[in-house]
């Protein structure tokens, strides 16, 4: 009677490791499709110190497709001008973020130790911007 009871133990463990390998797989999104766009990874930095300037910028941003990771403030509260620049080299998707935004100035500086594709810099130009909703 041993035996029967070892083999039913171990089709309930490999039923329910399938089941476990199946549900992990739904979470993960399927192969990219060829073409098919992937949402910019994007960063918001409040530049000025103003409250709520980043958070904003992200409703903007997110009603726009973009993918913000992370907002908050950028630990300086002067700059001007609002900044976006290219964390991947990819200029054209700094300069459609900047076009959704309706304000800044796009800058190329890599750096491969960030997982972001653009990083905002929010400088006081874009007060009037972001003030007029998502």
């Amino acid at each position: 009677m041993k035996p029967v009871w070892i083999v039913v133990a171990l089709a309930v463990v490999v039923v329910a490791v399938a089941w476990l390998v199946r549900a992990h797989r739904a979470d993960r999104p399927p192969f990219p499709i060829p073409g098919e766009r992937v949402p910019a990874k994007v960063e918001v930095l409040n530049a000025v110190g103003i409250d709520g300037l980043a958070r904003d910028a992200t409703l903007r941003l997110r009603a726009r497709g973009f993918d913000v990771v992370f907002f908050g403030n950028a630990g300086i509260d002067t700059l001007t001008e609002t900044r976006v620049v290219a964390r991947r080299g990819n200029t054209a998707l700094a300069r459609e973020v900047q076009e959704a935004l309706g304000v800044g100035v796009v800058a190329d500086a890599e750096d491969p130790r960030l997982l972001l594709d653009v990083t905002v810099l929010l400088g006081r130009d874009a007060l009037p911007a972001l003030s007029r909703g998502p």
